[in-house]
């Protein structure tokens, strides 16, 4: 497993890239990491692209990811995160559905475009 993580050209968000199999403790650590950059830059918008990567964690993990993990103070809970999958991997789907009701503004794209647009659009 593989990550960086980066401010945009721009200077409007911060991109976290990774690749290879994916779980709540690495979601976790990338979060952190990329929130703690996020802060010091006054940045509250992310772009996360797992486009290379698989969720391989249980319903119940992704749950615990959701509603415990995130919950961390080390993560801005007001920040927007676009979610960058390809298009024909569904490992992500029910954790974005998870994330959104647990109160996590996080949106899942297959288009890089238009998770772009929807971070920077106001």
């Amino acid at each position: 497993m593989n990550h960086n993580i980066n401010i945009s050209e721009d200077d409007k968000y911060i991109i976290v890239k990774a690749t290879g199999n994916i779980s709540r403790l690495l979601v976790i650590q990338y979060f952190v990491e990329a929130h703690t950059l996020g802060a010091q830059k006054s940045l509250d918008r992310y772009l996360v692209d797992f486009t290379e990567c698989r969720n391989t964690d249980t319903v119940l993990r992704n749950y615990t990811l959701a509603y415990e993990d995130m919950k961390d103070p080390r993560i801005n809970q007001s920040a927007r995160t676009a979610l960058l999958v390809s298009l024909h991997d569904h490992s992500h789907d029910f954790l974005e559905t998870l994330l959104r009701n647990s109160g996590n503004d996080v949106t899942l794209f297959h288009d890089r475009e238009l998770a772009v647009w929807h971070l920077t659009k106001d």
